[in-house]
C-alpha cells in the first residue's frame, strides 16, 4: 500500500483482492466513457487524486467515493452475505 490509511491484515486476502477489482472496475468503467480523470473527480465532487487511489484500489478512500464513482459509470454492487 503505498499510501492512506492502512487495514488490518486480519481482513484477508480476499477483501483486499475485492477493494483493488472494485478500483479496477472504476477505471474501466470511466476509459469506456471516454472520461479523464480529472472530468470524473468534478463529476463526483473530489480531487483528482481520489480517482487515482480509487482506480489503484488503495483500501484507504472512502467507500461513499468508491461506490460513487462505479455509479457514475453505471456500475452496480451487491453484498453477498454468508450463508447462515
Amino acid at each position: 500500500m503505498a499510501q492512506g490509511k492502512r487495514i488490518s491484515p486480519d481482513i484477508g486476502s480476499e477483501a483486499v483482492q475485492s477493494i483493488k477489482d472494485l478500483g479496477a472496475a472504476a477505471k474501466r468503467g470511466r476509459l469506456a466513457a471516454g472520461e479523464g480523470q480529472a472530468g470524473a473527480a468534478a463529476r463526483l465532487g473530489v480531487h483528482v487524486q481520489t480517482i487515482a487511489r480509487i482506480e489503484s484500489g488503495e483500501p484507504g478512500v472512502a467507500v461513499g467515493h468508491v461506490v460513487g464513482m462505479l455509479a457514475l459509470y453505471g456500475i452496480g454492487t451487491r453484498l453477498q452475505m454468508p450463508e447462515a
